[in-house]
């Protein structure tokens, strides 16, 4: 997680990510496990913002399976899946740093919205910065 400004990790224990997920449903939002041949290798979500608007993240936490192309295949699935659930607007942030991440987002047809400058420090004290996304489903870049 350090390329995206958590060099620790996120801390969270599983009993706490389990009790979490009794709350998930298609109205709220879901996470949802990516595997591989039955292996997990990271999880993406998405949260209902309110006014047709949600709010999606990704993680390839298996760096073995990170740029081979899963991100931007599972990315359009939840995409595609979203729109035809009825949301108009998705939105994500992503941190300044992680390069990789921006080029799949804008490949998708998102559309870069602003960048927030030191908004956050890390858990080693450093400042980090994030990227704000949005797209709209005529500018979803399918295939």
């Amino acid at each position: 997680m350090a390329h995206a400004g958590f060099p620790n990790g996120l801390g969270i224990a599983a009993e706490e990510i389990e009790k979490e997920l009794e709350h998930d449903s298609d109205e709220t939002g879901r996470r949802l496990i990516i595997e591989d041949n039955g292996i997990l290798i990271g999880e993406m979500s998405y949260r209902n913002l309110g006014e047709s608007t949600a709010e999606i993240g990704i993680k390839i936490c298996d760096a073995t399976k990170q740029e081979k192309g899963y991100g931007k295949i599972l990315l359009r699935l939840l995409i595609n899946k979203l729109f035809s659930m009825g949301y108009e607007q998705i939105v994500l942030d992503t941190n300044l740093n992680n390069k990789r991440a921006q080029h799949v987002y804008e490949e998708l047809g998102f559309e870069k919205v602003r960048v927030n400058i030191d908004s956050w420090t890390d858990q080693l004290g450093v400042k980090q910065s994030s990227v704000d996304y949005k797209l709209y489903r005529e500018q979803f870049i399918q295939l």
